[in-house]
């Protein structure tokens, strides 16, 4: 059996990581490997009940420390139900956002890094993704294409200021520069289909 792979893609709103997670899902199944695609929050049963509590609501309904405990449920859920479930039967699992957007989000607002890892440590077990995608858009042109969404798909997070999302965008920054092996950053700007296919070239070393 070949070993299941883990991949997760990253960075801020508007910069197309639902689609990718997609795009690259059908494009792996074309090669012949079973694929999961997911999302966080959520995922499960148990985390998509927390997805609703966490992204619907006014911006204050939650203190940066409770969506931080939150967040790092929801993910023990969705990685003891799903994710290493399938990782161990072979299969190559892509994540749309994973721990790195805790750190980047609640890390905007004052949450400690290794206060975050170590509730991911003991929720999900420390789980890291094989190969992270840094999906790079700057903040304004992802906020431009989020305005031509449905106003009702806004959650508390996209309807937050500029200032808040530059923050998050210098804290994906950050974690991409310090882990240059696992994160990988790819230009998010290019045509759907130029993204896919950077982010498939970016696996060659994974693929067996």
């Amino acid at each position: 059996m070949t070993p299941g792979r883990f991949i997760t893609l990253e960075g801020g709103e508007g910069a197309g990581k639902s689609t990718q997670a997609r795009a690259l899902g059908e494009a792996l199944e074309a090669c012949g490997f079973h694929v999961l695609v997911t999302r966080e929050p959520g995922g499960s049963e148990g985390a998509e009940a927390i997805r609703s509590l966490l992204m619907q609501g006014d911006i204050a309904r939650w203190s940066p420390h409770a969506e931080t405990l939150l967040f790092a449920a929801a993910r023990a859920d969705h990685v003891e139900k799903h994710i290493r479930p399938a990782i161990g039967a072979g299969h190559w699992v892509i994540c749309d956002r994973y721990v790195d957007s805790t750190r980047a989000y609640q890390g905007a607002q004052g949450i400690d890094d290794a206060a975050i890892l170590a509730l991911h440590g003991f929720g999900s077990r420390g789980l890291m993704p094989d190969r992270t995608f840094l999906l790079d858009l700057p903040p304004d042109e992802g906020a431009a294409r989020a305005a031509g969404r449905d106003p009702a798909a806004n959650d508390r997070f996209e309807t937050r200021g500029t200032g808040f999302h530059a923050a998050v965008a210098a804290a994906f920054d950050s974690i991409a520069a310090a882990e240059p092996e696992r994160v990988r950053r790819i230009d998010a700007s290019a045509a759907p289909q130029t993204v896919t296919a950077a982010l498939i070239e970016a696996l060659a070393d994974l693929l067996p």
